[in-house]
């Protein structure tokens, strides 16, 4: 990213501490005045300094509240608008509600609140695919999908806590690009490809237990040969040609 490819570090805070300004308040109104610049310039330098330009903010300064570029602007902009989502659920009267309505509804609000980003969203998906910026998808999506299931209550510990994770991944990265090319009234088609996803990886525990279920009945086959148990643990219910012979008394 040329002049402004810096390393992400946490020196900004201290300086922008140092000289007496607010770093965090300068990172908020710099991510508003760069993302209209995105839709036409894309996640580039020329975004960043057109941003800063329009507050009047000096390149230097800009650099202190995003040492990282604009790499660091898309991931602090996701951020802002996962944490938006789960102050949104907290509010809403949903407690009592099934799981499945709950994740719908914290899935829904999340794309909501970047539907007036929606071609910098479009724009975002191409720079995370360019080599220098691959590992920042994945750790983006997984901080969506995990603020979704903090959000609604979801407090599981054990080996759940991944596969509910990584079955909502699925689940929202598919209806994320599905919206943005959904063109129908309120996005309604994008609502209803939701509730079929997840209607589909709510069966999965039942074909899961189905599975279980099924095996269940059939015989352990380690215990076919174990003395004492299973059909085939007595020698009189061997085949013929299986049964151990006697040993003739000398």
């Amino acid at each position: 990213m040329g002049v402004l490819d810096l390393s992400i570090e946490a020196e900004g805070q201290v300086v922008g501490q140092a000289t007496g300004y607010d770093w965090q308040a300068d990172r908020d109104r710099l991510v508003e005045a760069i993302m209209p610049h995105v839709v036409f310039d894309g996640w580039t330098d020329a975004a960043l300094r057109a941003g800063a330009a329009d507050l009047g903010i000096d390149l230097p300064r800009a650099l202190n509240a995003f040492p990282g570029g604009m790499a660091e602007v898309l991931a602090y902009n996701h951020q802002r608008h996962d944490a938006t989502m789960i102050a949104g659920v907290a509010h809403d009267e949903i407690a009592g509600a099934k799981i499945r309505d709950r994740i719908a509804r914290a899935v829904r609000l999340r794309l909501e609140l970047a539907a007036p980003q929606r071609e910098a969203v479009r724009a975002g998906l191409s720079f995370l695919l360019l080599p220098e910026n691959a590992p920042l998808g994945p750790k983006l999506l997984y901080g969506t999908v995990d603020a979704i299931w903090l959000a609604i209550g979801d407090k599981s510990t054990d080996f759940s806590f991944y596969t509910k994770r990584a079955l909502l991944a699925a689940v929202y990265s598919t209806t994320l690009l599905y919206w943005l090319n959904d063109k129908s009234e309120r996005q309604n088609a994008t609502w209803q490809f939701l509730d079929r996803r997840i209607a589909d990886v709510m069966k999965i525990p039942q074909i899961k237990g189905q599975i279980r279920a099924m095996f269940d009945q059939l015989p352990n086959p380690l215990g076919l040969f174990s003395r004492g148990a299973g059909p085939l643990a007595k020698a009189g219910d061997l085949p013929l040609g299986m049964r151990p012979r006697r040993r003739r008394r000398a």
